[in-house]
């Protein structure tokens, strides 16, 4: 299986609003989908993809012959590349009806285990969900970080003691920017909203785990985060589909890390599509990157192996891209090797 095999498989199997292009730019959706279309007007995930494509890398191959090393540590734990898959709420929603968040959630597990990485999985709105994951994540070498949505602190605490109980996961995740969508309000009874520093800072006290925090997209926010002790942060819009007109996580993504490197994790998703677009972003000041629906689109066409024939690909283009620049290790990534 290549990933040419996985995309026309994919085809067979994904709702008809998806159209599997070869790569996933939010062009061809548009705003049909919940997911991959983005909140009109204007087209919020191409933007994402597109800011990417405006930033070269620099080749150098006058180095010594080295192999290149890909792996870096997140919390403790080694990632054989800077990588995580990225969570989705729902696929009976976006995809089709029938479809079980919890089976992708099983196969991304597998393969990520299988690979060397981890996967960040939305905690949904059902306990069978929960439980589900917190199944697959015993099975899979703990490879699961719950990603909480912005709910009630009172809830979240309730699922963090869940999680805590029963998988001890490396890390906890909350949402801060779907509390823009009127859908997950309207699902969770209204209850989905912003959070405040204190808010953040008092799950930070009781989660007893890395915190993360996702959807950061200032540099202000990003201190923010930092105030309320975010282990790590995730620059990030909502695939572009919360609010119109913000920026692509690319054109914010170096102030972010001025202004808070060292001090936190840095992490980023939004239209990174490639291993090239992994190495970009590294370059920028992340330490790791996430992608979604090119995930979801393999897990389609493939289920776990899809999955991990996809990771395989990121991988190697990673690889490539720092050989072919003169870098040996993801450290050495930096901002010589880019120019926009």
């Amino acid at each position: 299986m290549d990933y040419a095999d996985i995309l026309e498989n994919a085809k067979k199997r994904i709702s008809s609003n998806c159209k599997v292009c070869p790569v996933c730019n939010g062009l061809a959706c548009g705003n049909t989908m919940p997911g991959p279309g983005s909140k009109a007007p204007g087209n919020g995930a191409y933007d994402n993809y597109n800011a990417w494509r405006k930033i070269r890398v620099n080749m150098d191959t006058i180095t010594a012959a080295e192999p290149v090393d890909t792996s870096v540590r997140l919390f403790g734990r080694k990632l054989s590349f800077p990588l995580l898959t990225a969570p989705i709420g729902s696929i009976q929603k976006q995809f089709n009806p029938t479809d079980d968040v919890s089976d992708f959630n099983e196969q991304c597990m597998a393969a990520c285990a299988s690979r060397g990485i981890l996967h960040a999985f939305g905690n949904g709105l059902y306990r069978w969900v929960w439980d589900k994951a917190i199944a697959s994540g015993i099975a899979h070498d703990n490879t699961g970080i719950p990603v909480f949505n912005p709910d009630t602190n009172e809830h979240i605490k309730e699922l963090m003691d869940l999680y805590q109980d029963k998988l001890q996961p490396l890390a906890m995740c909350v949402v801060v920017d779907s509390a823009g969508l009127p859908h997950l309000k309207t699902l969770m009874g209204g209850r989905g909203a912003t959070k405040s520093v204190d808010e953040l800072r008092e799950l930070k006290e009781y989660c007893g785990l890395p915190f993360i925090i996702k959807g950061i997209m200032t540099a202000e926010g990003a201190c923010k985060a930092v105030e309320a002790g975010a282990d790590a942060i995730i620059v990030s819009n909502h695939g572009g589909r919360v609010l119109s007109d913000t920026p692509a996580t690319a054109e914010v993504l170096m102030e972010i890390a001025d202004a808070v490197k060292g001090r936190t994790v840095i992490m980023v998703d939004g239209g990174i599509r490639s291993g090239v677009d992994v190495f970009k972003a590294l370059a920028m000041g992340a330490d790791i990157c996430l992608i979604c629906r090119p995930v979801l689109i393999s897990y389609y066409g493939g289920g776990e192996a899809g999955i991990a024939c996809y990771l395989d690909k990121i991988r190697s283009e990673l690889e490539d891209t720092m050989y072919m620049c003169g870098v040996h290790s993801v450290k050495e990534i930096s901002r010589r090797t880019i120019r926009f």
